[in-house]
């Protein structure tokens, strides 16, 4: 077993108002600055009688995606994990979740 399978992490960060909450097997600083690459996603068997539709969205939008580079400040949390949960997407606006701030850029003076 490869040393990336051993593991499994949570991550929960903000997408365009949402807060995602994913399950990947590797997590690593990007090689582009300011991004955290997340990859090898992890989704609970597809053949359950039962179809999560936030899991399903969740399954559609990464289907096919080998990494995902995530900006740092959009990062709430890391948990490394025994097992998957459910991934999932939530409504970001009325949580106690902010993203970190991040400097407005000013116009340089001339």
């Amino acid at each position: 077993m490869a040393n990336s399978e051993k593991h499994i992490y949570r991550v929960l960060f903000h997408n365009q108002g949402q807060i995602y909450d994913v399950y990947v097997r590797g997590i690593f600083n990007s090689d582009v600055f300011g991004f955290v690459e997340m990859e090898d996603f992890v989704f609970r068997n597809e053949s359950q009688v039962v179809i999560d539709p936030a899991e399903d969205k969740l399954r559609q939008e990464f289907e096919g995606v080998r990494s995902v580079l995530v900006p740092l400040h959009s990062i709430v949390r890391i948990d490394e994990v025994e097992k998957e949960g459910t991934p999932k997407i939530t409504d970001g606006t009325g949580t106690n979740i902010a993203p970190f701030p991040v400097p407005m850029p000013t116009k340089p003076k001339s």
